[in-house]
């Protein structure tokens, strides 16, 4: 196996790591962020538990809807360099 091959295979499994650390970024970080503007929303407008409540479950939507979007586009790639292999590696 040549040095080139050796680096080739190194930086394909560092995009892997980082695209699964985006997935799991996006699956915490929608209800985190929902949780935040539903807090300051609901004490601005001094309305209780409703806005957290509907902007956290709108967080958890969008980080599962994120989830789903990077996944499609890392199946979508896998499927790509399965077929080409020779251009995956370029």
């Amino acid at each position: 196996m040549a040095f080139k091959d050796i680096v080739a295979v190194q930086q394909s499994g560092m995009r892997a790591m980082a695209t699964n650390g985006v997935i799991g970024l996006h699956l915490v970080s929608g209800p985190i962020v929902g949780f935040a503007i539903g807090y300051g929303l609901d004490a601005w407008l001094g309305t209780g538990p409703w806005f957290k409540l509907i902007f956290f479950l709108t967080g958890i939507l969008a980080g599962f809807l994120n989830v789903w979007r990077d996944t499609k586009e890392l199946l979508a790639k896998m499927e790509k360099e399965k077929r080409y292999p020779e251009k995956a590696r370029k």
